[in-house]
């Protein structure tokens, strides 16, 4: 295989000249440019991605971290990055949990990881890291952002939604369709998003009168399964709800599944409403209510701010994004 000295040889240039033509960067004149590609085309020779960022000072790489590899919440965001990555000619490289080892610890080792591979830049999607783990990457660290959590010390390249607006419009929904008895599956607990949307949510209905002491609730882990196991709890505790809010909508559509199973009627008997508006909810059976979490404009902004201060581009960067709720078949009015 040529080599970038070989290229040099042949055209009978210094290697620096050669290297000059490769990356474009820096002026030689039009007699040696055409001689160095001369030789460039004969040899056959293509600089490799290690030797270009060798030259440029740039990977041309963006990092990216989330938790896991899975499910129907991180696979549109990882589509949305690669989208805005290779609209600018850039590429990311993504690390996940796995391995040994706690989840904090897993968000380390993957964040160094990516460090180690010479990526300009990090998006990091966790919220197991703790200040100090930020502050250890060094005094001058890579660039980074982090999307759905907030670090005071760098808060400004911070992106997260609205979790209390969206937990608030969830019990809003539920009460204007005339729901008072709400069963509840909410997330991890150690999950900061999670905690706060259902502080919101159970406060909005707390505010309308709702004995929220004595509501039926229970923690799942966010998945599917989580959800359908959620939902034989509720039936097989024998409580009579009219309507169960699932904190994301990847339990929602495991408690659907169950409920289809177990031949309980949504909405007609019990209605459900979930959490993200991921495209799993547009397709269940039946289609899911859920609050609309903009997800892609706070991913879009976040990739823009890493980029300007990557790249030195000026692309518009703002923070406000709709919450919302998307109204589909699992919701109907109490008792309809």
């Amino acid at each position: 295989m040529a080599t970038i000295k070989d290229v040099a040889r042949l055209a009978g240039v210094g290697l620096g000249t050669a290297s000059r033509v490769v990356s474009g960067k820096g002026s030689v004149s039009a007699a040696t440019l055409a001689k160095v590609r001369a030789a460039i085309d004969e040899l056959g020779f293509r600089p490799s991605h290690a030797a270009r960022s060798l030259l440029s000072g740039s990977s041309r790489m963006i990092g990216v971290y989330i938790p896991v590899l899975s499910g129907t919440f991180y696979t549109p965001i990882l589509q949305i990055i690669d989208t805005e990555l290779r609209a600018a000619g850039l590429h990311m490289v993504v690390a996940f949990g796995a391995g040994l080892g706690g989840a904090r610890q897993q968000a380390i080792e993957g964040t160094e990881f990516l460090i180690e591979r010479g990526c300009d830049g990090l998006i990091l999607m966790t919220n197991v890291l703790l200040e100090e783990d930020i502050a250890a990457l060094g005094p001058a660290p890579t660039p980074m952002v982090v999307l759905n959590h907030g670090f005071d010390s760098i808060a400004a390249h911070c992106f997260t939604v609205d979790h209390t607006l969206g937990g608030k419009m969830a019990a809003r929904a539920l009460l204007d369709h005339g729901h008072r008895d709400i069963a509840v599956v909410a997330g991890p607990a150690s999950l900061p998003d999670n905690v706060v949307r259902i502080a919101s949510f159970m406060r909005e209905l707390k505010e309308a009168g709702i004995d929220t002491d004595n509501m039926w609730m229970v923690e799942k882990d966010f998945s599917p399964a989580g959800g359908w196991s959620a939902a034989k709890e509720l039936m097989e505790s024998g409580h009579r709800a009219s309507a169960m809010f699932c904190a994301n909508d990847e339990m929602a559509v495991g408690a659907l599944s169950y409920f289809q199973e177990a031949g309980i009627r949504v909405p007609h008997e019990l209605s459900v409403i979930g959490y993200d508006d991921t495209p799993s909810a547009e397709f269940s059976a039946p289609r899911l209510t859920t609050v609309h979490m903009p997800w892609r404009e706070m991913t879009q902004n976040g990739v823009s701010d890493l980029l300007n201060r990557c790249y030195d581009l000026q692309r518009p960067v703002t923070r406000n994004y709709p919450v919302s709720v998307t109204l589909r078949a699992s919701l109907a009015r109490a008792g309809a």
